[in-house]
């Protein structure tokens, strides 16, 4: 029994250290070499200090500041431990019900913004940790964060306008906007004020 069970031990403990370890161990070595910054999660430092990541959404609420789209992660908002959509389809009650409920918030905090609501605002993306919105989404905003802030329209629409990332390659995606990094802008440009 045992010349039957020894090379399937040892198979196991060498195919452990290759695929357990030195695989691993390689691949690590090598992005933290070649890809520095995205293999660290694509950090966005401000001041020093982390204050996200490039690639997962945040919350805001406050009218001062370019709201995201919204996340149906659970039990909070744009939790990367539980990427998922909420897997309701056009016609589910509790879709309608929470679209019109972003769409009231939407209305309650620019009352005088009649431009149709771009849809990224309203609904969830399907890993519910979107950090980017459509140009549209952002200009929206504009004038509720111009006015909250007391800075001209024309000065936050020239910001969006510089924070549109473009299609890769010119083929790939839709051009969109980060929220994160155009907040930041946006604090920098209000404190230089």
């Amino acid at each position: 029994m045992w010349k039957t069970l020894r090379p399937a031990i040892v198979s196991f403990c060498i195919l452990s250290l290759i695929t357990g370890i030195l695989y691993p161990w390689a691949v690590t070595g090598l992005s933290q070499l070649l890809f520095p910054a995205q293999a660290e999660g694509s950090l966005i430092i401000h001041n020093h200090q982390a204050v996200g990541s490039r690639w997962i959404g945040q919350s805001f609420s406050d009218p001062r500041y370019f709201w995201s789209r919204p996340s149906a992660t659970s039990p909070m908002p744009y939790n990367g431990l539980a990427s998922s959509g909420s897997n309701q389809g056009p016609t589910n009650p509790a879709l309608i019900d929470a679209v019109k409920m972003r769409i009231q918030a939407l209305r309650t905090a620019d009352p005088d913004n009649r431009h149709p609501i771009p849809i990224d605002l309203v609904t969830a993306s399907a890993s519910g940790l979107d950090p980017q919105i459509s140009p549209a989404a952002a200009l929206y905003q504009v004038e509720r964060v111009a006015r909250t802030r007391g800075l001209q329209v024309t000065m936050v629409q020239s910001l969006v306008t510089q924070h549109i990332e473009r299609r890769q390659g010119r083929l790939l995606g839709e051009p969109r906007v980060n929220v994160l990094e155009l907040n930041l802008a946006l604090d920098g440009l209000s404190h230089s004020q």
